[in-house]
């Protein structure tokens, strides 16, 4: 009677140590998912502040090549319109030259 009575407690016992593994096993399970979930929401908020920051450079990227297009057009302008005015300055230059030849040529003509 000794010998059953003491198999059934070791029996019971295997039972609630095994039981109480098992809840062990999903209490840890447990805490691990609830540790790595600040975790995981910090890590989810850094990247969100981190894509909106790219977003905000990629727009200013987009704004600085349109700001350089713009200076570009801009320059490109103000050299044409420098070469249209230098051509001008030098057509008007041999004209005036043409003109005080004339007037020098029309001068010596004349009778002192």
């Amino acid at each position: 009677e000794l010998w059953i009575s003491l198999e059934e407690h070791q029996d019971a016992l295997e039972l609630i140590m095994s039981k109480y593994r098992q809840q062990m096993l999903q209490l840890l399970q447990g805490r691990k998912g609830e540790d790595a979930e600040p975790v995981l929401k910090v890590h989810q908020a850094s990247s969100l502040e981190i894509e909106s920051q790219i977003d905000r450079i990629c727009e200013m990227g987009e704004v600085m090549r349109k700001a350089i297009q713009v200076d570009d057009d801009q320059f490109f302008k103000v050299q044409e319109k420098l070469a249209q005015l230098e051509l001008e300055n030098k057509e008007l230059r041999e004209l005036l030259s043409i003109s005080k030849e004339s007037f020098e040529v029309g001068r010596e003509d004349l009778p002192d």
